[in-house]
């Protein structure tokens, strides 16, 4: 269980922060980097949601997403290392992901094929899916390019939900513009 009692410690005044396995690292490290894209991420569908109400199956997948996005950062916040850790870390599951594709293809099943490249933009609650989505994009980046230094172990279903998870906000934003249509790309439109 998490308790603060004290919000603010002075200790990151020196731009350093402590990881969850108590290692000091600096605050522009890739792995910071990458949970802190992460919360951006779970901000932007905070705001989101609050234009969800009027789609109440939609915002309890947002919900469950939200609490999922603090297990995606708890589990980039502690390394897997050599020597075993005094406790249990929270990674993302491989079941994680499988509901991320279970929500994709419900809602996907809705829309029409896709003719033309979308721009995010639509009705407020789709727009706000879409930052989401850009923000995801980013963090997942992030967490590849993590994965790609050997001295760092990142689980590879930290990834996938990742990638998932930008997928489903993708599907999520054309869902929430069903009824007005997506917002098509019109190339050279203004030539």
């Amino acid at each position: 269980m998490v308790r603060l009692d004290k919000i603010y410690t002075r200790a990151g005044d020196g731009g350093r922060t402590r990881l969850a396995t108590g290692e000091e690292v600096a605050k522009w490290s890739l792995r910071v980097e990458a949970y802190g894209a992460v919360d951006e991420t779970n901000s932007a569908l905070g705001v989101a949601r609050l234009h969800a109400a009027a789609e109440p199956a939609l915002n309890a997948v947002l919900a469950r997403i939200q609490n999922e996005l603090f297990d995606l950062g708890a589990d980039l916040a502690t390394p897997e290392r050599d020597k075993p850790l005094p406790f249990e870390a929270l990674r993302i599951q491989a079941s994680q992901v499988t509901a991320l594709e279970g929500d994709i293809d419900r809602l996907n099943a809705d829309l029409a094929p896709l003719t033309s490249f979308i721009l995010p933009a639509g009705n407020a609650l789709s727009a706000h899916l879409h930052v989401a989505r850009a923000t995801g994009r980013r963090a997942e980046r992030v967490i590849a390019q993590l994965m790609d230094d050997p001295a760092e172990r990142v689980s590879a279903d930290a990834l996938r939900y990742a990638n998932r998870l930008s997928d489903f906000l993708f599907v999520a934003a054309r869902w929430a513009n069903r009824a007005e249509g997506d917002v098509l790309w019109v190339p050279g439109a203004s030539r």
